[in-house]
């Protein structure tokens, strides 16, 4: 209890010479019930660098100015000093996010494995790769990830998809981007204990005291994420987020979506992190069925309860409860309308382990035309024809809906394939696009451990970005007030909509496999036949070989038994 008491006194006398540092650190956990009956949770970590500036990739070859952090991450701070990176991405997931029933994440990085992008500053191009390499080498020893394998065969300039999220310093040269996935990449604890570390109250208090692997593990879908950016005028903010998608009904012994804190991290919340500006937990409150919530919330703002965490000892642990429902049923969700303005599906179709056809379909959910870029970052494992692409609408022949922006072909052994395309989807229309693409030999020391398995191709990238206005012959003199208020409705939404990325499942591809069981074999038959010609070898050099010569007089015949015993007895 002593070491309780000192621990708090002590963080509360550091926190205004934390706050007169220029450093803020704000924590937050959003909590959302989902329609099938899942909940999500998002927990954002915000340390914000107040008058910082990132390093000017001219002055690498001297010495940086040193750097005093207090609740900035060190670990983190001194690799976008050494490789000067104004902006960066990562997140490590393990699952498949469903769009349809789940909606928009929280955090838009929902890619399956491994996803790394990065703006630099380009004053010699020719040390842009290897800061990109150094990059990737040091934030794989920092989070204990195979970042390493980002290579050049990974890595793409998709600038048209992945916009800056904060803002590019003026210097006298350009930014590049550099992107690269892994998609076989998992997130796990040995990926979250680095990640923790990186707090200033670590899990020891606050709202990361709830990360525990036992349970966020056992997520349905989870993932991490470390965020950089410059924002001009405040400074350099780094934003640490973890993002789950829970299923309480299978905790449940009743079969309920009730949920706590307790039943589904096994933690509460003990106390606050004694250095954070801000520390909050929202919940998305239900709309449709009647819930209760307990304890009651700090504020509620535009239907979310608020809960602010402040010193107190009282624990909190809120909890979520549907009294009206006896055990949850799971909606008939093929029937359900999508929760996102457009679903996607990719598949690649085959049965020939030389050839393939990949297949597309975008489907519009809004009654607007909706412009949206399609990103193909395909390792050169799948090569596309692009003279083979085809688009249809509904059915019916329409290729004047793709619009190619760039296309970069892969080269074997040194580049992915990059295809960049802006895509027309009419109102309520489904667009199917088909490519025929071709699988490659390998060598048989570029397969992997697990080779009968397949390869993991990376996820298509899907961001609409322009949206069209409500067709005016849907309106007529004899709609009712109220349909057209909800037409209107309808037009402020459309236009009030923000570009979001939407990810692709990952494919798996078989490509030609040699029959990794004949070494074995080629083993056994020459251990056998060097066996044979060694022994027979061995016996030709070491064994004498004498001739004997046999005489040709036939033997005397031998002495009947009885013969030889009279004579014994005459001897005597």
């Amino acid at each position: 209890m002593q070491w309780k008491y000192f621990w708090r006194t002590y963080c509360l006398l550091a926190l205004p010479l934390v706050a007169a540092s220029g450093e803020l650190f704000e924590e937050d956990l959003t909590l959302r019930p989902l329609r099938d009956g899942k909940l999500e949770a998002r927990f954002s970590f915000t340390t914000l660098l107040k008058g910082a500036t990132p390093r000017d990739p001219q002055g690498l070859a001297e010495d940086d100015e040193a750097q005093h952090y207090t609740l900035f991450p060190l670990a983190l701070g001194q690799i976008l000093r050494e490789h000067a990176v104004t902006e960066l991405h990562l997140t490590l997931n393990a699952g498949k996010w469903n769009y349809d029933h789940w909606g928009y994440p929280d955090e838009p990085g929902v890619s399956t494995g491994a996803e790394l992008w990065a703006w630099m500053g380009d004053s010699i191009p020719a040390l842009l790769d290897s800061r990109w390499q150094g990059l990737r080498q040091s934030l794989a020893g920092l989070f204990c990830a195979s970042l390493g394998h980002l290579d050049e065969q990974r890595t793409t300039t998709p600038a048209l998809t992945f916009q800056p999220e904060g803002t590019l310093p003026n210097f006298t040269y350009p930014h590049q981007l550099r992107h690269a996935t892994l998609p076989s990449e998992h997130v796990c604890t040995e990926n979250l204990t680095p990640f923790l570390k990186l707090l200033p109250c670590k899990s020891l208090s606050g709202i990361a005291s709830l990360l525990n692997p036992h349970k966020v593990f056992d997520a349905d879908w989870h993932g991490l994420g470390v965020h950089v950016r410059y924002r001009e005028g405040a400074g350099v903010e780094v934003r640490l987020a973890f993002q789950a998608v829970f299923d309480p009904v299978r905790y449940s012994p009743e079969r309920r979506r009730d949920w706590s804190l307790r039943s589904v991290f096994d933690r509460s919340i003990e106390r606050a992190c004694p250095v954070a500006r801000s520390s909050k937990v929202r919940v998305e409150l239900p709309s449709q069925a009647t819930y209760t919530i307990s304890p009651g919330p700090t504020d509620v703002v535009d239907n979310m309860a608020i809960y602010a965490i402040d010193s107190s000892d009282r624990a909190l642990d809120i909890a979520m409860q549907w009294p009206e429902e006896g055990s949850f049923e799971y909606p008939d969700t093929s029937k359900a309308q999508p929760l996102t303005d457009i679903s996607v599906r990719r598949n690649l179709k085959g049965t020939s382990q030389a050839d393939a056809r990949l297949t597309v379909e975008l489907t519009n959910n809004l009654p607007i035309q909706v412009s949206a870029g399609y990103l193909e970052a395909m390792h050169w494992h799948l090569q596309f024809y692009l003279h083979t692409l085809k688009a249809k609408l509904d059915g019916a022949s329409r290729d004047d809906l793709v619009d190619i922006l760039a296309y970069t072909p892969p080269v074997p052994h040194s580049r992915p394939a990059l295809l960049q395309a802006v895509l027309t989807l009419p109102p309520h229309a489904t667009l199917q696009l088909t490519m025929d693409v071709s699988k490659p030999f390998l060598r048989y020391t570029e397969h992997p451990p697990d080779a009968q398995r397949g390869w993991d191709l990376p996820p298509a990238v899907v961001v609409p970005f322009a949206f069209g206005e409500l067709p005016a012959s849907n309106h007529t003199p004899t709609d009712s007030p109220q349909r057209g208020s909800l037409r209107a409705q309808e037009r402020a939404a459309a236009q009030a909509r923000r570009p979001r990325r939407m990810y692709t499942p990952v494919l798996l591809v078989d490509l030609a496999t040699p029959d990794f069981s004949m070494p074995y074999n080629v083993i056994i038959m020459s251990c056998t036949l060097i066996a044979l010609i060694f022994g027979s070898v061995f016996n030709l050099l070491t064994r004498r070989f004498v001739v004997v010569q046999v005489d040709p007089q036939s033997p005397q015949e031998p002495v009947p038994a009885q013969a030889d015993a009279d004579a014994g007895d005459r001897a005597r």
